[in-house]
């Protein structure tokens, strides 16, 4: 079994910073990345920033780059994700992912919801104007 639990969310001005934390539990054999996605209100989930488990690539959304940074403890088997510059449109529910094996890598695979296996709660972010 599989256990993400997000956590470090909160409320926060436009120009601030929040670091959201993802402890992940169970299987680790054969995972192949750990991703960070978000949805607002009547909009679908998109992807935010995702980090392969073994070499620690990343990979970024656009709206995203330059401003966010994701990074993993392999020991600790936890994920971040440090937002810097924050602004009122990333106001969303962050939710972890991780996902197992598959047939595709690189970014038109690892920034797609459907190639994760497993999702956390989530936990909101909110950021005033």
């Amino acid at each position: 079994q599989v256990q993400l639990v997000e956590s470090g969310g909160g409320l926060v001005q436009a120009g601030g910073s929040l670091r959201l934390s993802c402890a992940a539990s169970g299987r680790t054999t054969s995972r192949s990345a750990m991703g960070w996605f978000r949805q607002a209100p009547g909009k679908e989930r998109e992807f935010v920033a995702a980090i392969t488990w073994s070499g620690g690539k990343t990979y970024y959304a656009d709206s995203v780059k330059g401003r966010f940074t994701i990074s993993r403890d392999y020991a600790k088997l936890m994920v971040y994700l440090q937002m810097n510059s924050l602004k009122p449109e990333d106001t969303a529910v962050y939710y972890c992912a991780a996902r197992y094996e598959g047939n595709c890598s690189g970014y038109g695979c690892y920034a797609t919801r459907y190639e994760y296996n497993y999702w956390g709660q989530g936990t909101q972010v909110t950021v005033s104007s």
